[in-house]
């Protein structure tokens, strides 16, 4: 991703916060599919690990999706998520996992508090940058 900042049109969002609200107690997990800093398509994958404290996607799934997005033009430019029992913020958990995924960003949700909310990070070599979330 370039810039500072992803748009998601609100369509697109309430797909991604509609999933991750079925999902619970256990973490949703997907992709989000961007051009240019725009988000154009949501990609919801199955945890395997069925877990309300981490996710995992599996290997077939995860190739096929990212090829599909690849396949049409678009970037991976988003990894999202839940968190159920924690504020939107990447765990170790999370900052290990996205050192295999340099350049995508990751948007969390927290579900913790009753009112869900978002947040969207960079993370590259260990660090983490909130990034601008814009819902349309």
């Amino acid at each position: 991703m370039d810039g500072d900042t992803v748009r998601v049109a609100r369509a697109l969002y309430d797909q991604m916060l509609a999933q991750a609200q079925a999902e619970a107690p256990n973490e949703c997990c997907g992709f989000l599919a961007t051009r240019e800093g725009d988000a154009v398509s949501v990609h919801p994958t199955r945890n395997t690990a069925a877990s309300p404290l981490r996710f995992e996607i599996d290997s077939q799934e995860l190739f096929s999706t990212y090829f599909a997005i690849e396949d049409a033009g678009n970037d991976v430019g988003v990894i999202y998520h839940s968190h159920t029992r924690s504020e939107p913020y990447p765990s170790q958990t999370d900052i290990n996992f996205a050192a295999k995924w340099p350049g995508v960003w990751w948007l969390i949700f927290g579900l913790a508090d009753g009112e869900p909310t978002a947040r969207i990070y960079e993370i590259r070599d260990g660090g983490v940058d909130e990034r601008s979330l814009q819902v349309e």
